[in-house]
């Protein structure tokens, strides 16, 4: 299939996103720039995939297509990309929330960068706070254990060794620059690019897609671009807020895939052997407080 020049297909998964999936497919439709619409369900039982195509279904922008089961992040995001017919395509999260200036304004900053292949945009919280993971360096097996243990603090002009991997303390540059890593919940990509380098590794379920597509552009050759004057909100953990230990199992469960596959011919297997110990102690104490927390509330 050939592409559609000047056309962005928006590819959303979608589980369990309840009213925020119409929010956030609304938002889209609404764009100044050409776009389409796919929203590939993940077995959603919350009536959301009802109300959106009651909603919008009679667009011909969209196009709703249902897995029937959970099939993880990584492959439903790659089912999609065969429905899609743009030359570039943005992957958005269903809790995420464009304006209609966003994807014109991404489109256009990747464009003036023809170094770069995907590019991600400054993602707010819903108290406008920048969100953690939308511009950072890749989590390293090392730069994990300086963030664990607070290193960065405990030595704070000592940075190039005990750097964090989270940039969001540091002042917002003011154009587009290169980053090692940006969000999964918002991807902006030449389908060109996509095509040379592969879709996503559906080894992950869910989390850690994008550090491992990050890493295999990075690879290539093609830098990750950080457009900070795009800015959306993104209401993270939405789709994931009934079963929050389960995910928090596949998160931890993605690191050790990612790190096992990137890192294991630069650091010691001795090393990875307790970097590992400690992503799964990591999950087990997470699990317990949130544990506790739903007992409380």
């Amino acid at each position: 299939m050939s592409a559609v020049p000047g056309l962005t297909s928006v590819i959303t998964v979608n589980f369990n996103a309840g009213d925020l999936l119409l929010a956030s497919a609304r938002a889209v439709l609404d764009s100044r720039a050409p776009v389409e619409l796919i929203v590939i369900d993940n077995g959603s039982s919350d009536g959301s995939i009802a109300q959106l195509r009651r909603a919008v279904g009679g667009d011909p922008r969209v196009r709703i297509v249902e897995n029937g089961a959970n099939l993880g992040f990584a492959r439903a995001n790659n089912i999609a990309v065969d429905w899609a017919t743009g030359d570039h395509l943005l992957f958005l999260n269903p809790d995420c929330l464009v304006r209609p200036e966003t994807i014109g304004a991404i489109r256009e900053a990747l464009d003036a960068h023809p170094t770069a292949a995907i590019a991600g945009c400054l993602i707010l919280n819903p108290d406008g706070s920048e969100q953690a993971g939308c511009r950072r360096s890749v989590p390293t097996p090392w730069r994990a254990l300086v963030r664990a243990l607070g290193l960065a603090r405990v030595f704070p002009y000592h940075r190039k060794l005990f750097d964090d991997f989270v940039l969001a303390h540091q002042p917002l540059p003011s154009g587009p620059v290169a980053v090692e890593a940006i969000s999964g919940a918002f991807m902006f990509v030449q389908r060109a690019a996509m095509d040379a380098v592969g879709r996503m590794d559906e080894g992950y379920f869910l989390h850690c897609e994008d550090l491992d597509w990050c890493m295999r552009f990075r690879a290539a050759g093609r830098e990750i671009l950080f457009v900070p004057t795009v800015a959306v909100t993104h209401h993270k953990g939405y789709c994931s807020r009934k079963r929050p230990i389960r995910v928090l199992w596949h998160m931890h469960r993605g690191m050790v895939r990612f790190y096992g596959k990137f890192f294991r011919h630069q650091y010691p297997a001795p090393l990875l052997w307790a970097v590992t110990v400690g992503v799964w102690a990591r999950f087990g104490i997470m699990a317990a407080r949130t544990a506790l927390r739903r007992e409380q509330s």
